[in-house]
Parts: structure tokens; sequence; C-alpha cells
């Protein structure tokens, strides 16, 4: 019997290991296919190190980030190739898009302060491949409400996507804990200390909130606010290490990269690396565990108020462990509340929707009464795209109904991860952009039509919704409990 057990044995580790050989044959065949990589995705800044952030001053900060665009400025822009001087690429200082021309460069790190001494401060921690100006509507709202806002560049983001190749989730951890020093210094306790934290920056905040409970000498935030949080992604992420093992080769060096894409956004990465996936998995992984272990110690009771909005369906994050890693764990009477976008269920997209899809609302909330609040935003009726909010309160089965003046635009049929913390006015983003602003490209306007292959990115990314109707009561429900006290 043993002999036979370890025949079998023998044969199925042959059987992985030819498995393993073709799949990474495949993944160097596939990886060797496309554009070549370029200057952007080669060339890394210098950023500081975790301990060198953990003792670092905001100025500090601030300076080394200097030192860092100049770097990029000297190592990427200055060196282009002619082939690569081109309208479409932000790294060329003669394009519309290149970001040192604008009157701000919102890939850097910002502070925004209000008049009078600050009654607060908030955390503004933006996505993956993203930078700090994806939360600067939510920012400029905390400036009026008398709050001081730090928004910080996390490290790797914002220069280029070769920066993203190395960087670390404990470089975001101490970027992060370093924005909260600076916020707390400003605006000193007790009063009122927020974050906001955006896809992956909403996994740090999480954690940092966490940690703050273990952690004595970490500032404690009084409220959590939380926009697509990446607390569970998609499982390919638990392998996209083994995607980037022909990358230890340098002629299959692309093989570090799930997409090489040419950098027309003048404020996020599209081309993505390995290491991107690979961490923002680690991350998460940290997060759920902490999250089992300190509700198995009755501990997350500590926590502040959170308060999530989250699309129904997401391409990118799990809205299911959101709820099953998150929601499902805090205790009751903690003010927590779960905003979810639901489709647009109007008939005319109806029997297009994938069954899944259609289902998805009911098959993710546990039926009340919950520990936790839930709103949905959805159509007031299938006849018609005008929207309402359906609340259950937290230790409630009654579902409270009131309409929000505001509806779904023609042609949209949900959400996207990408689209909640931009108004359909985002010069950038915008479905209906505000032109005061030029950022040389309309990417939220655009409705390409023609043939395919002739433009330089795939429909499918700039048909991805990529602003938010209901931005507007979005922001009322971030604004009307600012700086309210814990319950």
């Amino acid at each position: 019997m043993t002999e036979r057990l370890l025949k079998y044995l023998k044969r199925a580790a042959l059987v992985a290991g030819i498995a393993l050989v073709v799949l990474l044959g495949a993944r160097v065949y596939d990886s060797q296919r496309g554009a070549p990589l370029d200057l952007w995705h080669t060339f890394a800044p210098h950023e500081m190190a975790p301990e060198a952030l953990d003792h670092a001053g905001w100025s500090a900060y601030l300076g080394a980030e200097d030192k860092i665009f100049g770097e990029v400025r000297r190592e990427v822009t200055d060196k282009l190739p002619a082939e690569d001087e081109v309208p479409a690429n932000r790294y060329f200082a003669g394009s519309p898009v290149y970001p040192g021309h604008f009157a701000q460069d919102w890939n850097r790190s910002y502070e925004l302060v209000p008049e009078g001494p600050p009654k607060g401060a908030v955390v503004l921690l933006h996505g993956l491949t993203d930078s700090p100006y994806s939360l600067r509507h939510i920012g400029r709202a905390y400036r009026e409400r008398g709050f001081v806002v730090v928004a910080p560049r996390l490290p790797g983001h914002g220069t280029t996507p070769g920066a993203l190749a190395k960087a670390t989730w404990e470089d975001w951890m101490a970027a992060t804990r370093l924005a909260v020093r600076e916020a707390r210094e400003k605006a000193p306790a007790p009063a009122p200390l927020e974050i906001v934290g955006f896809s992956n920056g909403g996994a740090l905040a999480l954690k940092y909130a966490l940690d703050a409970v273990e952690d004595e000498t970490l500032a404690r935030p009084s409220r959590l606010v939380l926009i697509s949080p990446m607390v569970g992604i998609t499982r390919f992420a638990r392998f996209a290490g083994l995607a980037g093992l022909p990358a230890f080769f340098p002629a299959f060096a692309k093989a570090a990269w799930l997409g090489v894409v040419p950098e027309f956004n003048p404020f996020k990465y599209n081309s993505f690396p390995v290491n991107g996936a690979r961490q923002s998995y680690a991350v998460t992984q940290v997060l759920q565990g902490r999250l089992a272990a300190l509700s198995q110690e009755g501990r997350l009771k500590a926590l502040p108020p959170i308060l999530t909005f989250q699309s129904v369906v997401d391409f990118t994050v799990s809205t299911r462990a959101i709820i099953g890693s998150l929601y499902n764990l805090l205790p009751a009477g903690g003010g927590h509340e779960l905003v979810l976008f639901d489709l647009n269920r109007n008939a005319v997209f109806g029997q297009m929707l994938r069954l899944t899809a259609d289902d998805a609302l009911n098959r993710l909330l546990p039926p009340p009464p919950r520990a936790f609040a839930v709103s949905v935003v959805a159509n007031a009726s299938p006849a018609t795209t005008d929207a309402v909010e359906r609340r259950v309160a937290a230790g409630s089965t009654q579902e409270e109904t009131r309409p929000l003046g505001l509806s779904f635009p023609p042609g949209v049929f949900s959400l996207s991860h990408v689209a909640l913390p931009f108004p359909l006015s985002d010069s950038l983003y915008g479905l209906q952009p505000d032109l005061a602003e030029d950022f040389g490209v309309n990417l939220g306007a655009l409705a390409p039509r023609g043939e395919r292959g002739t433009l330089i990115v795939s429909l499918d990314s700039l048909l991805r919704m990529s602003s938010n109707p209901f931005f507007p009561y979005m922001l009322e429900r971030v604004m009307t409990q600012a700086g309210e006290p814990a319950p």
C-alpha cells in the first residue's frame, strides 16, 4: 500500500510539474506579444523606506517627493526617444496630458487648509495605480466643513508604473501612518480625526484602524469612510506571483506585467505590474486575518463607525468580502452602515443583464435584522430611471424609502469600481465634464464608435462607467456625519 501510494505521489508530482512548465511557457509566450516595455516601465524613482517614513514628518516627505519627480523628469521625460514624443503620452513634456503643465499636479501629495482654526482633520487615501486626484472632490467638501485635509501620494504611485513594480503594502502603511501623524498635529485631539479610503486606500484605512485598536501609540480615527474598499479581491491575484516568475530572466522582463498599455491618463497608471496584484492580495489577506482574530477576541467594538459605499457589481474588488469578512463581523451598536448602489433595473436593460448580476443584491445581503444599517440606492420602479434610497436601520426589519431627486443617466446600466468618488462634472472622468479645468482629455465623456483595433486602448476600458450620478447623495451622507461623536 505504501509503495503504491509513493508511485501515485510521484506520478502526481510529475503531472503537476509538467502542468507548471506548460503554464509558464504559455505565460512567456503571452507576455512577449504586444508593445515592448518603455522607459516608464523600467525606471523606478527612489522612494523612502518604511523605516524612514516612520521617523519622518510631512515636510520631509514632500522634500523627498520633489526629488522623486525630478528623477522622473531627468530619467524619463528628458530621455524619451522620438517615437514616444506623442500627444497621448503623459511623460512627453509637449503632450496636453503632461501633468507638469497643469495649475496643480494632482499626482503629488497635498494639504487643504480651512479658513480659521481646523474643526477636525481628515486623511484621504487613494487607490492602486491611482493618485491623490481621486479624492479631491471629497477633500474640498471636508475643507468647506472646516477640516484640514491631508492627502498623501502613496509610494509607487503618481510617478511611473515601474515604481509600482517595486512598492510594497508595508510602504503604503508607513505613508498612511505619516499622514495620520500630520493630520493629528494640524488638528490635535479631541478634534475629530477621520480617514477616507478609496479601493486599496480603503484597505489601508481599515488596517490602520485595526492597528490603532492594538497599539495605543497610534492616533485613533473617529470615523472611517470606505469607498469601494479592497477587503477582498479576485482569486486570480492569489496566483499573480506565479505569472511573474519568468521575469527573473531578463529576456522575459515583460512577464512582470499583467498589462502594458499607453499612458494617456495624467493621474492614473494604465499599465499594471504583477507586483501590484501581489501586494493588494497580500494586504487583503493580512486585513482579513486581523478582522477575524479581533472579532474572536471581542475587540472590534473598539473600531470607530464605518460608512462604506459600494457598487453591487464590481469587477475589481469583492462586494461579498466586504459583507462577509467585514460587516458580518462588526458588533451591534457601532454606528456602522453599508450603502450599496444597485444596477439600473429599468426595463430597457432587463433582458440584457446577466442572471448572476440581476440577482446579485439578493445573494449578497443577509436577511434583516442586521447589526449594521443598510441603504440601497436603486430604481424607484422598473418603469423609471429615478432613484430612491431604501434604508433598513441596524437591528430593524422595516424599510424606509426616500426619493433622491437623482436618476440613472441614459445608457448607464450600473456603476463601477472606479466611478464612485467622481461626480458627473469631474473634468477628467465625468460623463458631463466641467470644462473650466482642462486636463488634456475627457475620458468619462467619450462615446466611441468605429472599427476594432483602431484605438490605442480597448473599448472595454473606455466604456466602463467612470463617474457617479449619485455623487451628491454620497457627499451628503459623508458630510452630514462628518465630525459627529461616535455613538
